[in-house]
């Protein structure tokens, strides 16, 4: 199994033009990964534009909702994302808990369509109690990716140290499972060696393609040894 690397542009960039820059920046610098599987999540409007096939990229989204179709204003359907070429799917990150006020039990009817629909889910969780509550009814499904970001490391620029992540790693009853919060091409390596993770979801380091590439080929390197 490829060591997973997971690129979550959040509400960035501001243009479509700046989008594609991105894009294009690291899938022409990421040509050559072949022992890590990279997937960018953009903001949903440029997802149509976005032509991940020409590399070697999946495409994920930052969202979705917990029904297919119907009168929801605003809301986007995991079924309408597969349309688009969508594989991954964020849920439940921690972003969303606090300003949206998103609950476990939403998070828990969001993985259940995603699951069913055939996307995969990449459930964002802070401690045991909420991965418990999420998976609720679900049991271990090996098909639920689970990344551990401890909301104090954040966009803080403060990781969380390997050995604490390390811990919180071997509690997690999940096959894969990604770190995020303030990674780069620095501290990747460590928490992939030392901490034993099967990935990353990077936040701000994703929105430099030099850095973010860099990151990339670090976990690349891993993958080859």
């Amino acid at each position: 199994m490829k060591y997973l690397v997971v690129a979550n542009w959040k509400c960035n960039p501001a243009t479509l033009s700046e989008a594609k820059k991105l894009f294009d920046s690291v899938g022409k610098g990421a040509k050559n990964i072949k022992n890590a599987e990279v997937v960018i999540c953009p903001p949903f409007v440029y997802l149509p534009d976005i032509r991940h096939t020409k590399y070697n990229i999946r495409l994920g989204a930052q969202d979705c909702f917990w029904e297919e179709k119907g009168a929801f204003t605003g809301e986007i359907s995991p079924k309408m994302l597969k349309n688009l070429g969508v594989e991954y799917v964020i849920i439940g990150h921690s972003e969303r808990r606090r300003y949206l006020n998103e609950t476990d039990k939403m998070v828990n009817k969001k993985l259940k369509l995603v699951l069913s629909l055939g996307l995969k889910p990449i459930l964002c969780i802070e401690n045991l109690n909420q991965l418990k509550k999420d998976l609720k009814g679900m049991g271990i499904s090996k098909k639920v990716i689970v990344a551990y970001e401890p909301v104090f490391a954040i966009g803080t620029g403060k990781p969380c140290g390997v050995v604490m992540a390390k811990k919180m790693r071997s509690s997690i009853n999940q096959p894969r499972v990604l770190y995020g919060g303030s990674v780069n091409s620095q501290n990747a390596k460590d928490y992939i060696k030392k901490g034993k993770f099967q990935g990353l979801l990077v936040g701000g380091a994703s929105l430099n393609p030099t850095e973010f590439v860099a990151l990339v080929k670090e976990v690349d390197l891993i993958s080859k040894i």
